[in-house]
């Protein structure tokens, strides 16, 4: 199959869809990805790119086509907005002149949602099924991190989601609990799929030599680690200040391995609250150093703001810590939630509560590496079963030759009316 790759974010950012598009190239797929110069989560294009380009690059057999976007800088609300909508914009005008000939598109939609707008343009410029693969609810998301508040403004992109629905084939959600939600807006159950995140093949359980360069970075003691983007979604007073009321017990640290829209208020806080020497920020990392760094924590860390579409969601930082055989502290309520504490992968508290994830923290210190060690097996039998990467691309792959097929039969079916019609 011809398959178009449609994402905002790709390669060298760090996003599942990479993994996902060399994937399918290597299951025999001629795969091209539509996607913006680089820019996330620093704000600023990566060493390497700039407005001149480059736009066409190829990575492990996938053809890259990048289009021109307003990189996102930092803190600013109307900045993200306008990286939002330039990239939109520039990818749906440019469309005719830069995607090949396709099959299918599958899109990836963590936010923004305005991705649906090239999506839609391409399918009826080239005929081609889409596969919209939901990672953020919009327009939740946009009221639980305050990004929109106004109801009409609200209203307004609820009509924007509904209508790039509508143009899809298929709607798959990462997370059962999107499937109300998303059903809601119109999708029919015959076009609405569960398909959650896996992980790539490099998070596995590590052993790291004693001599390990990852060693010398990481602090003694008790480790409790965050990975990922320093964002709003992320929650990170509740984490400072959980810090602060676990400082009692100078064995415990904080790592946040990582970059974001709130690394520079992350670190004035850590600087006003006097948490230098307990939280630690190690800057951002490659993805596939994260398992070594993983290996060396005693406990991996994922939060989420108290907010009813964060609780319908599972962070795809879960499955990477399961996928790695470590235990968990999650501040989390919901699906994510549910998983961790029904599998019995580590430790659950309330979102938005900072004693109660001090207190989890100092309880998994206490229980010693042991039992510890059992949790982190537990989650990884979990992830195994239920978000193994080669089962998913085998759905993945099913579900796109079905639609491939459907449509090749639909316009046979129409050309042979056309034919008859004719001789009539």
């Amino acid at each position: 199959m011809r398959v178009l790759v449609l994402t905002q974010y790709f390669w060298p950012e760090t996003f599942r869809i990479n993994d996902l598009a060399a994937a399918l190239r290597q299951r025999g797929h001629e795969v091209t990805v539509y996607t913006g110069l680089p820019n996330y989560p620093g704000g600023w294009f990566f060493e390497g790119y700039s407005f001149t380009g480059p736009y066409e690059e190829e990575r492990e057999g996938v053809r890259i086509i990048r289009v021109p976007l307003l990189p996102r800088g930092r803190g600013g609300r109307v900045r993200l907005v306008l990286n939002y909508l330039s990239f939109a914009l520039l990818a749906a005008v440019l469309a005719p002149w830069r995607c090949p000939e396709i099959d299918v598109v599958l899109v990836f939609e963590p936010s923004p949602v305005t991705i649906g707008i090239p999506a839609r343009l391409i399918r009826w410029l080239r005929g081609a099924s889409i596969i919209f693969w939901v990672q953020d609810l919009w327009p939740q998301s946009l009221e639980a991190t305050g990004a929109i508040r106004s109801p009409l403004l609200i209203r307004a992109v609820d009509r924007l989601v509904r209508w790039i629905y509508r143009g899809c084939d298929l709607v798959l959600a990462q997370s059962e609990a999107f499937m109300a939600p998303i059903a809601r807006q119109g999708v029919p159950p015959e076009r609405l799929r569960y398909y959650p995140n896996s992980a790539e093949d490099f998070y596995a359980p590590v052993k790291l030599p004693a001599d390990a360069s990852e060693r010398r970075e990481m602090p003694g003691g008790f480790t409790v680690l965050f990975a990922g983007n320093i964002g709003a979604a992320q929650d990170f007073p509740t984490i400072l200040a959980a810090a602060e009321l676990a400082r009692d017990d100078p064995g415990i640290h904080w790592v946040i391995v990582g970059d974001g829209r709130m690394r520079e208020w992350v670190e004035t806080e850590i600087e006003k609250r006097g948490l230098r020497g307990t939280v630690h920020l190690l800057g951002q990392r490659p993805a596939e150093a994260m398992p070594r760094f993983f290996s060396i924590a005693d406990v991996l860390l994922v939060t989420l703001k108290r907010d009813p579409v964060f609780a319908l969601t599972i962070p795809s930082k879960v499955q990477s810590y399961l996928a790695c055989g470590r235990p968990i502290v999650a501040a989390l309520e919901g699906e994510g939630a549910r998983i961790i504490q029904e599998v019995g992968a580590g430790f659950v508290v309330p979102p938005e509560n900072p004693r109660a994830l001090a207190d989890a923290v100092r309880n998994a210190a206490k229980m010693g590496p042991g039992p510890l060690e059992e949790m982190g097996r537990i989650g990884l039998a979990y992830f195994q079963e239920h978000f193994a990467r080669e089962r998913l691309l085998g759905q993945l792959e099913a579900w796109m030759t079905e639609l491939t097929s459907a449509r090749a039969s639909a316009r046979a079916g129409a050309s042979r009316a056309r034919e008859v019609s004719k001789r009539k």
